[in-house]
């Protein structure tokens, strides 16, 4: 298998994995891990930027597949292969806008603890 059929794998499992959270037969755990998952997944903004060395593609490469196989296990094959087929037919990726507010907030606090903290440390 080649990196391209890979990538084009795990993007058609991160949407099946979108499709299977919003099925009723798909477990509530599953569905709450499915959220996060497909919700990072599927954003436009990444917690750890691609152009950080090593770091930025360890999201990519890593965290999502992993998480990925952990929705594997949860939710039923039958369930999984219904929305794997149903994501290779609508060829499109969702786009999750409010994943990418999230990540930006995320990275939004994050700058603004490092300025308080840089502010307060003057001060001391």
């Amino acid at each position: 298998m080649t990196l391209a059929d890979r990538a084009h794998a795990l993007r058609i499992d991160a949407h099946a994995v979108w499709l299977a959270v919003k099925d009723p037969r798909t477990p509530l755990l599953a569905k709450l891990l499915g959220i996060v998952i497909a919700g990072y997944a599927l954003s436009p903004i990444d917690l750890i930027p691609d152009f950080i060395p090593i770091l930025g593609l360890v999201d990519d490469v890593i965290l999502i597949p992993a998480g990925i196989w952990l929705m594997l296990k949860l939710i039923p094959k039958e369930v999984m292969a219904q929305h794997r087929a149903e994501a290779e037919a609508a060829g499109t990726r969702p786009v999750s806008r409010t994943a990418a507010v999230v990540i930006a907030l995320i990275w939004l606090l994050l700058f603004a603890s490092l300025g308080w903290s840089l502010w307060a440390y003057q001060y001391w």
